[in-house]
């Protein structure tokens, strides 16, 4: 059982709203995460799963009586497979006005958000989760915070590796790229955490096959399952670059509108996350295609055939799929929180690139990702582009395979990516 963070977040808006919805992808662990909550509640909370046939049988044909058998408050998971559903927990919110009645869970958050947008705008608090992040796999959840590049103290910047002693660097840096990437092969699914690395291999087999079958068939109606599995492989091979989709059409052999189509499955079902690029008025030069990062690590290195972490991180995939993990431990530090996540990047047509913009109010924070233990100042040196941009420039972060913070500037610190 791990402490996850957005338990927080479940609690609170439950106090507000009398609906609370947690989309994510398949196995994260929403319908566990909603019963632990459910035992930090006043209230007892019954739970129904729509992947019961029984249930939704009587859900989809009979919502009204659906609801008569399962009483609010009540926790009813799968919500996807009864859309109209919704509009009967409207009329319930509507009668009792009381919060926290119902906690719904699902996959295909923008399937979901379609039913939502309809029928309970303004009577739902809206939540997103993903993996297990680094906060969460330590222990540490519950104190997790959004991530923005912070204010360090001298005191607070400690000797870089380099610094180490000649006989103790090798070893130090060595135990934390295996850590780094053991993680990374095996990625974040609860489950498989539990389990271990050698039940990898089957979990995500059967990961694999249960959602081509169950979400793939529910969105699109693809019939061609190997030519989708073959395009799960081609979307993880491109983790943490451009979006092209010629490119992909060109090595899937199909045309553009089929990988339009294909991609937007893999982002409802949570499984791919778009940033898109931060541009004003004041700068027409910039790149406007948003780079695709598979969410999970583990299941990307999976569909990649990488057999174990020392293949993957010696191999052409390795920096790629570091960036990867790292903006996904940022991205699940505000979605964790219940939050937004304002993050960006930045490339312009002159080859100027900054790996991660943070926004808060009239202020960007920069942060660059950097496969090494050495951060040099060409690591932080795009940073004065902000200047162009018409806002501030707050501290800067270069998240690296650093031991502990390392101070590079006044306002740019090394961190570790261990410690997101």
């Amino acid at each position: 059982m791990f402490d996850r963070t957005l338990r927080q977040s479940v609690l609170a808006l439950s106090k507000m709203f009398p609906v609370v919805m947690v989309t994510g992808p398949r196995q994260v662990g929403k319908s566990t995460l909603l019963q632990t909550c459910a035992t930090d509640d006043s209230e007892l909370r019954r739970y129904v799963t729509l992947d019961d046939l029984n249930a939704r049988d009587l859900a989809v044909n009979d919502p009204a009586l659906f609801l008569q058998q399962w009483p609010a408050p009540v926790i009813i998971d799968e919500i996807q497979y009864a859309p109209g559903l919704l509009s009967a927990i409207k009329v319930e919110v509507d009668r009792h006005k009381r919060p926290g009645m119902y906690w719904l869970a699902g996959s295909q958050k923008f399937a979901l958000m379609r039913g939502v947008t309809e029928s309970l705008a303004g009577r739902v608090g809206l939540l997103d989760l993903l993996g297990l992040s680094g906060a969460e796999l330590k222990g540490r959840g519950l104190q997790s915070k959004p991530f923005v590049p912070g204010v360090f103290s001298e005191m607070q910047a400690h000797q870089p590796i380099s610094a180490v002693s000649a006989e103790g660097v090798e070893p130090l840096l060595q135990a934390t790229l295996q850590s780094v990437y053991e993680q990374i092969w095996l990625g974040s699914f609860p489950k498989l955490n539990e389990l271990g690395s050698q039940a990898r291999d089957a979990f995500y087999r059967s990961y694999v096959q249960t959602y081509i079958e169950r979400d793939v068939q529910d969105v699109l109606r693809v019939t061609d399952h190997i030519a989708f599995n073959r395009f799960l492989g081609i979307v993880a091979a491109h983790t943490g670059q451009l979006l092209n989709y010629a490119t992909l059409a060109r090595d899937l052999g199909v045309d553009n509108k089929t990988v339009k189509s294909w991609l937007s499955v893999l982002e409802t079902s949570g499984l791919v996350y778009l940033l898109t690029p931060y541009f004003s008025n004041l700068n027409k030069r910039i790149v406007k295609a948003p780079k695709l990062y598979f969410l999970d690590t583990g299941l990307a290195a999976y569909l990649t055939r990488w057999p174990d972490p020392e293949s993957l991180q010696a191999g052409n995939l390795s920096s790629a799929i570091f960036e990867t993990w790292v903006v996904s431990e940022v991205l699940k530090s505000y979605w964790h929180n219940g939050k937004e996540a304002p993050l960006y990047y930045y490339r312009d047509t002159d080859g100027r690139e900054i790996d991660l913009l943070i926004e808060s109010g009239d202020t960007l924070y920069p942060v660059e990702i950097k496969r090494t233990a050495t951060p040099t100042r060409q690591a932080y040196k795009q940073f004065q582009v902000i200047e162009t941009m018409g806002k501030r420039q707050g501290n800067g972060a270069v998240v690296c395979l650093i031991q502990e913070p390392l101070k590079l500037t006044d306002s740019v610190m090394a961190l570790p990516a261990t410690a997101l």
